[in-house]
């Protein structure tokens, strides 16, 4: 990649964040609006999550192979096909007529998704060199997550009750079209002097895998957890795993390059990234739910429940960037599990819901958990992984926070589905949060758990001895991109 101008390079990552505020509007958004799809599609717990996860397991699925793709043909094109992928399933989500078809447009939508966040990711890695600078880009990038979570509920809200569900969807056209033209415009083509080789059979084991355990968990409440059809997805989503564990290191160039886990603080960070997305997708689908389904709010006012939880993303991702870049990641990991935990605990213990003070103290300590905790993952995942492979490096990372998120809703959901089955949907909703609510305390004290443990120095001499090992082209270092 050629040397930018600094003022190039915010350009740049003002172009990459577009591409993330798309991504994540449209989840914060669609939270908002789960209510009004279920009743005009007239959708149980179970519809309300396949609306979300179809989304986040086909992006899971395809991250890895995003990245790759786009170190082997260029990162920019890429870029640009993800960008028009996602707008043009946007426009079909829209339309839909009916839940089946909603769930197959988000996954069109899912596919152009899953080309733009490990590539922007990419991109910024290989525009900012310097770690600092790129701890500090970073946190611009967390903070976006926080514009989105801030402004996709009110929008949604606005748009639901004025306009319709459908309209959520439209947001995604001005600023997917903008940003089409802007790449186009500014953003230089770059990919990896050694890129991967497409990996077939462990791309299929992926999907098997995720597709099966989401399939099982979602559907359990309904079928039954010892149903034969349950129980085949179950096995199906174990063998998968075996097999990627048993082929995976027997490639010379593998879809997941298992060795990496070897280094603790690299580990860390993917186990992290599944803990804080599960409690956030959990968090999202729970309280929307609750706000209108039991509290009788409509969208807007629900969306201004969230407010307070977003505003403090917003405000602590950067802070948490540059936190990273002046101290490491440790401080940052210490207080996103502190607060997260904290933000469960008063709502699993002390039914925080029930009072407005309680409750607005618990969206808040979950806002500031979850703002200083993406920039840690996302700085060490991208740190202790090759440079030269940065596209796969980023898509780790992503991939990551959509199985976190994937399974949250998918575990959160199915805890309602059986407290609804059981009884009236407002009394077996609100028996069933509780121990919705401790699940979502525990991924809280994961991150606190396993951010104590992977920030030490022994863990970081674990990931240079590691970095010891790897061949010489897959060292983080010194090689340049071509342009």
């Amino acid at each position: 990649m050629p040397k930018l101008s600094h003022r190039h390079r915010i350009l740049v990552l003002a172009i990459c964040c577009m591409s993330l505020l798309i991504v994540s509007l449209d989840n914060t958004i669609l939270n908002v609006a789960l209510p009004a799809m279920g009743r005009e599609f007239d959708a149980g717990v179970s519809g309300m999550q396949w609306t979300i996860d179809a989304y986040t397991l086909v992006l899971a699925s395809f991250l890895m192979l995003a990245g790759s793709t786009a170190d082997r043909i260029g990162r920019r094109k890429v870029f640009q096909a993800g960008l028009l992928v996602f707008t043009l399933g946007s426009v079909l989500c829209s339309l839909a007529p009916n839940l089946e078809c909603l769930v197959a447009f988000r996954m069109v939508q899912a596919v152009g998704g899953s080309m733009l966040n490990p590539v922007a990711m990419s991109i910024i890695t290989n525009t900012f060199t310097e770690p600092r600078e790129r701890a500090r880009a970073i946190g611009v990038w967390g903070g976006v997550v926080g514009i989105s979570m801030a402004a996709g509920p009110l929008v949604g809200g606005v748009l639901v009750d004025s306009v319709g569900w459908r309209a959520i969807f439209w947001v995604n056209l001005p600023v997917g079209l903008a940003a089409l033209f802007l790449t186009a415009r500014y953003v230089p083509e770059s990919r990896a002097p050694k890129p991967r080789r497409p990996d077939p059979v462990g791309q299929l084991l992926v999907i098997a895998l995720l597709g099966a355990l989401t399939y099982a968990i979602i559907e359990a409440p309904t079928a039954g957890w010892t149903s034969p059809l349950i129980m085949t997805f179950a096995a199906t989503a174990a063998a998968a795993l075996v097999g990627l564990l048993l082929y995976e290191p027997r490639r010379e160039e593998p879809l997941i390059d298992l060795r990496f886990f070897k280094s603790a603080p690299f580990s860390g960070a993917t186990v992290i990234a599944i803990a804080a997305f599960a409690a956030l997708g959990g968090f999202l689908f729970l309280a929307t739910l609750y706000l209108q389904d039991v509290r009788g709010l409509d969208a807007l006012h629900a969306g201004l429940w969230m407010l307070p939880m977003a505003a403090m993303t917003l405000v602590c991702a950067p802070l948490s960037g540059r936190l990273v870049g002046a101290r490491g990641p440790r401080p940052s990991l210490l207080i996103a599990g502190v607060a997260m935990t904290a933000s469960g605990v008063l709502f699993a213990a002390y039914e925080a819901e029930t009072a407005t003070a309680s409750r607005l103290i618990a969206y808040i300590l979950f806002g500031v958990g979850f703002g200083f905790v993406n920039a840690p993952i996302t700085n060490t995942a991208v740190s202790g992984m090759p440079r030269a492979q940065a596209g796969v490096a980023a898509a780790v990372a992503s991939t990551s926070r959509q199985i976190g998120q994937t399974l949250g809703v998918a575990v959160i959901g199915a805890i309602l589905a059986s407290g609804v089955a059981s009884s009236s949907y407002a009394t077996g909703f609100t028996a069933a949060a509780r121990p919705a609510w401790w699940v979502i305390t525990g991924c809280g004290l994961a991150v606190l758990v396993v951010g104590t443990l992977t920030s030490g120095r022994w863990a970081q001499e674990t990931a240079r001895r590691t970095a010891q090992r790897l061949p010489q082209e897959n060292m983080l270092a010194d090689h340049g991109d071509r342009g």
